[in-house]
């Protein structure tokens, strides 16, 4: 029998056979087992039609040139030449709570070192880190963060790929496709994690859905390319790998010099999407740094309301008009006020002025210190846009510094809506930019930065650039540990587990139409947490689409994350304004079990989606939306199967955004009034929530507590919107 080391995280357990030569070897990757005492692999084999007369069975660590034909760990050269590998020595150590492997080339002089880590007990946190012992350097082309086999043993194969896709305006657009017989390949080239969202996949079994079935979730700590591959092997089973996607040339080691790819977040379990999803959501916050927090994880601070002003006035602005917004802010709740785009020297549209981090002399005379205390004054904290990577040709910084930016010598100045990006693997382009923020920071109370990114890298910048990104963000926390950031670029294109340590709020995109949203959030949530979504009540009609929804829709939608408003309350009519402030009110009382707690999506019949968050203990909000027009007569009960075994819970209708059926379907006497409604949790499970009709733009919004009669949570309730 064969001394394995054995890792369980969440539903799923890692299996590694150490080998007395070579890398150790995979004997499982899948559904969580007790192994027992396993017979070594090699007798369980026999030599397969037109092998090698010495077996090659899938290494922790595969290498070409050993026999292994399928995809590498690492790829090499020295000289110009590939480097073939040959694992000669190894070292294994392994506990309940990591596995290490420490692999050596003597011949080539390359040291591999690979850890499994269980991440607060929900999944794995995947990692590999080459090191070049030869007395030459070798040039990096690739360096897998993770390559694991997909189970292919009839109970747990895998059937399905989920991914997402997206472009500026149109982000986390769901693909669903069949686990291919050949490979299954998503690459992004732009520099950035991109408006397809993180750069992860969801892996299902035949028959596996949100609540149940076998389910894999992987996504990397990574912001900028990446590449990540499903392959089939001829021995009958898939291999997954992901890493980040290195430039030509870029990746050189210097003999003794080690590189360490981004780490991966691994979970798969029995619990289908939900399950996988809740574990990489664990996985997140546990690398989350709260404002006050200093370079480690934290308690999470309060998820303040606020406005953002870039819909209400995009440019045009002046202290005057800020302020007169910031007093409509004020007077519908709103806590933080942030003032976008345009406050800056020289910018009155995009194409100038990015770089020149000073205050407009014209629009504000005296700076931004007056217009941050009176925004405090009104009782809101004070945030400010900055787009820090980038420079416009009209500034000042590139009139000072054009080899300061990304560019091809002796090419054109490729720019795109009117900037160019800055060389953030330059030491001094970053010591620059931190001084020029940390000045802005330090002339008035600002609590706040919204932090973007809009535009492609071209040419690229590597993943240079990203380090560099980080290692300004982390100078810039650690100088103001006590100011939130928010990541932004072009919306949604860089929302990602890399920037989790630097970041506390995501925005998912510039499109607040929220019937898009309704897909894009669901989307974000794949692998980020909804505390850390950015989620805005917009115009009607939305700005990015032009259609219309009632205010009470926008806001539903965007309660399912962290609340903000991106219009001028003003501009509304005084019923809505009042409604908006109703529904600040909500997401005020409601944040407790939005925030930082469990979250569970799934389909109803008829085009229904429903989410819900919170703990079954101390509360549930759920979702119930319709984005669509209904095709049938009456809508059927949606059942809750994650309630499973919770006991009596009482369920109370909190009101329907958007309206219902009216005369043609009224709400049923269940729902007529503002009582809870007590059922046993199997049968939510089960059979399911009766529905009131709902008509298209509507989300039916309901609160969920054990049963305690006359004892339950008040949240504040909406009336049934009229037609």
């Amino acid at each position: 029998m064969t001394d394995c080391a054995v890792l369980h995280a969440g539903g799923g357990t890692l299996v590694i056979e150490p080998m007395p030569d070579g890398a150790p070897v995979w004997r499982h990757c899948g559904r969580r087992v007790v192994p027992g005492a396993l017979p070594p692999l090699a007798i369980t084999r026999t030599a397969a039609s037109f092998s090698l007369d010495r077996d090659c069975p899938l290494a922790t660590a595969p290498v070409a040139g050993a026999g292994w034909f399928g995809p590498q760990i690492v790829a090499l050269r020295r000289d110009g030449a590939a480097l073939d590998l040959a694992w000669t020595a190894s070292r294994m150590v392994a506990d309940d709570a990591a596995i290490t492997i420490v692999l050596h080339d003597a011949v080539a002089g390359i040291e591999l070192a690979q850890h499994w880590r269980r991440d607060t007990d929900a999944g794995w946190r995947v990692g590999a880190v080459v090191t070049n012992r030869g007395a030459a350097s070798v040039t990096i082309d690739w360096l897998a963060s993770v390559l694991v086999p997909l189970p292919a043993n009839g109970s747990s194969d895998f059937a399905r790929v989920i991914a997402w896709r997206g472009r500026h305006n149109a982000e986390l657009v769901e693909t669903a496709e069949d686990l291919p017989e050949t490979i299954w390949l998503r690459e992004t080239r732009r520099g950035i994690s991109g408006h397809g969202g993180a750069p992860g996949v969801y892996l299902l079994g035949a028959g596996a859905g949100w609540h149940a079935g076998d389910a894999l979730a992987v996504q990397l700590c990574w912001s900028g390319d990446s590449r990540i591959a499903i392959e089939r092997d001829d021995e009958g089973f898939h291999i997954l790998s992901a890493g980040a996607l290195l430039q030509p040339g870029e990746a050189v080691l210097a003999p003794g010099e080690s590189r360490a790819a981004p780490d991966a977040l691994l979970a798969i379990g029995t619990a289908g999407r939900n399950g996988v999803m809740a574990a990489q959501h664990a996985m997140v916050r546990a690398m989350q740094c709260w404002p006050g927090a200093a370079g480690a994880a934290g308690p999470m601070t309060l998820r303040k309301v606020h406005l953002n002003s870039w819909e209400a006035c995009y440019f045009d602005h002046d202290a005057d008009r800020i302020l007169a917004l910031a007093r409509a802010a004020a007077a519908i709740g709103i806590e933080r006020f942030v003032l976008d785009d345009g406050w800056f020297a020289g910018r009155n549209d995009d194409s100038a002025g990015l770089g020149d981090w000073i205050p407009d002399r014209i629009k504000y005379p005296q700076g931004l210190a007056p217009l941050a205390r009176a925004v405090r004054d009104l009782g809101m904290e004070f945030g400010l846009w900055v787009e820090p990577e980038m420079v416009n040709p009209d500034s000042d910084l590139f009139r000072a510094h054009p080899d300061w930016a990304l560019h091809r010598v002796d090419g054109p100045l490729l720019t795109a809506r009117g900037q160019l990006v800055l060389n953030l693997a330059r030491a001094d382009v970053r010591d620059a930019l931190f001084d020029a923020l940390d000045a802005v920071l330090r002339s008035a109370p600002i609590g706040y930065l919204k932090w973007d990114h809009n535009r492609d890298l071209v040419p690229a910048g590597g993943a240079a650039q990203v380090a560099g990104t980080y290692a300004l963000l982390a100078r810039l926390r650690a100088a103001h540990p006590g100011v939130e950031i928010e990541s932004c670029a072009g919306g949604g294109g860089r929302s990602d587990a890399g920037m989790v340590p630097f970041v506390h709020r995501f925005w998912t995109s510039d499109t607040i139409d929220a019937v898009s949203r309704v897909a894009m959030q669901r989307g974000f949530l794949a692998f980020l947490p909804p505390e850390m979504m950015g989620s805005h009540v917009g115009a009607s009609p939305a700005h990015a689409t032009g259609r219309s929804q009632s205010l009470g829709f926008r806001a539903a939608v965007a309660s399912a994350g962290h609340f903000g408003v991106e219009l001028d309350p003003d501009a509304l009519d005084p019923a809505d304004r009042a409604a908006l402030a109703q529904w600040i009110g909500f997401a005020q009382a409601a944040r407790a079990l939005v925030h930082g707690q469990g979250t569970w999506l799934g389909q109803g019949a008829d085009g229904l989606v429903w989410q819900a968050q919170g703990t079954v203990d101390h509360g549930l909000l759920l979702w119930v939306i319709r984005a669509a027009p209904p095709l049938d007569r009456r809508p059927q009960p949606i059942a809750l199967p994650f309630l499973a075994n919770a006991g009596d819970l009482a369920v109370r209708l909190l009101g329907i955004a958007g309206g219902h059926q009216g005369h043609q379907a009224p709400v049923p006497p269940i729902w007529a009034d503002d009582r809870a409604q007590v059922f046993a949790a199997d049968w939510l499970a089960q059979a399911g929530l009766p529905l009131p009709p709902l008509r298209a733009h509507s989300v039916a919004l309901f609160h969920i507590v054990r049963d305690a009669p006359g004892q339950v949570p008040v949240l504040p309730a909406f009336p049934v919107e009229p037609c």
